[in-house]
């Protein structure tokens, strides 16, 4: 068995920590999406289609994940009114999901949420702190998708 350098047990040690806030972070999304009606995912999905409409497949590479799971959480807003399914003409078989008023709406009252929630957290944390932590965690990612 591979013996962790000291590197490999910090990044270790750091992967832990990352599942962890992982997890703080989507219970508090969910905390700030619930008034409106939404889920984190939900949020997230909303946040890409925001900027037009997207095929399934650019939402789940836009957010890491998979295809079905972006599907079923799409179908969800679709049912529920804040996304609408469009026809694609670039292909046929992969349709765009776009937002409704509703879905906006619903997604701006979300954002109104989590920036007042955002300022509050970030005041307790030196700006130069969290540059740090997002530049660390955009090279691992970096990192990450070249391997």
């Amino acid at each position: 068995m591979t013996e962790l350098s000291d590197r490999g047990r910090e990044f270790s040690a750091l992967l832990v920590e990352v599942f962890r806030v992982n997890g703080l972070l989507l219970a508090a999304g969910d905390g700030l999406a619930e008034p409106s009606g939404l889920t984190s995912a939900r949020w997230q999905v909303l946040g890409v289609i925001d900027h037009g409409p997207c095929t399934i497949a650019q939402v789940a590479r836009s957010m890491g994940l998979t295809r079905q799971a972006v599907r079923q959480t799409a179908a969800g807003l679709v049912r529920d009114g804040m996304a609408v399914f469009q026809d694609n003409v670039r292909d046929r078989r992969a349709r765009l999901l776009a937002l409704t008023p509703h879905g906006r709406s619903a997604l701006r009252e979300v954002e109104h949420r989590q920036a007042a929630w955002a300022n509050d957290v970030a005041a307790r944390i030196s700006l130069t702190e969290l540059r740090a932590a997002t530049g660390t965690l955009r090279d691992l990612g970096d990192l990450l998708e070249d391997r």
